[in-house]
C-alpha cells in the first residue's frame, strides 16, 4: 500500500488548493483514507476522511463548509478542495488510511505537502 500527498502551494488568504493523495496497492474499497494536517509547534490534527466503499465522509469543525473530500475514482486518488484559505490552515498536509491520528502507526506518515497561507 502506497499513498503519495501533493499539491500544497504558497496562496493567498481567501484562495483556493486542491490536494491530492494517490493511493495504490489495495485489492479491496473496503476502507477509509483520511487528510491530516500539523503547523508548526503543534499536534497533528485530522481535517477529513472518507470511506471508499460508500463515500461516507466526515469533517473537522474547521474546515466544515470550506473543505471538501473527494475519490477519484478514475486517477485512484482521495481529493481535498481547500476553499476560503485562513492563515491558520498552513501546515504541512499528510494523508493515511484512518480517519483519526493515533490510529496511524509513527512509521506509516508520508512526507506530506506544505500549505502556506498568506495574510
Amino acid at each position: 500500500v502506497q499513498l503519495v500527498e501533493s499539491g500544497g502551494d504558497l496562496v493567498q488568504a481567501g484562495g483556493s488548493l486542491r490536494l491530492s493523495c494517490a493511493v495504490s496497492g489495495f485489492t479491496t474499497d473496503d476502507y477509509s483514507i483520511g487528510w491530516f494536517r500539523q503547523a508548526p509547534g503543534k499536534e497533528r490534527e485530522a481535517v477529513s476522511c472518507i470511506r471508499r466503499i460508500d463515500g461516507n465522509s466526515w469533517y473537522a469543525d474547521f474546515v466544515k463548509g470550506r473543505f471538501t473530500i473527494s475519490d477519484d475514482t478514475v486517477e485512484g486518488a482521495i481529493r481535498l478542495q481547500m476553499n476560503r484559505l485562513k492563515p491558520e490552515d498552513a501546515g504541512t498536509y499528510y494523508c493515511a488510511v484512518a480517519c483519526h491520528v493515533s490510529m496511524v502507526p509513527v512509521d506509516a506518515w508520508g512526507q506530506g505537502t506544505q500549505v502556506t497561507v498568506s495574510s
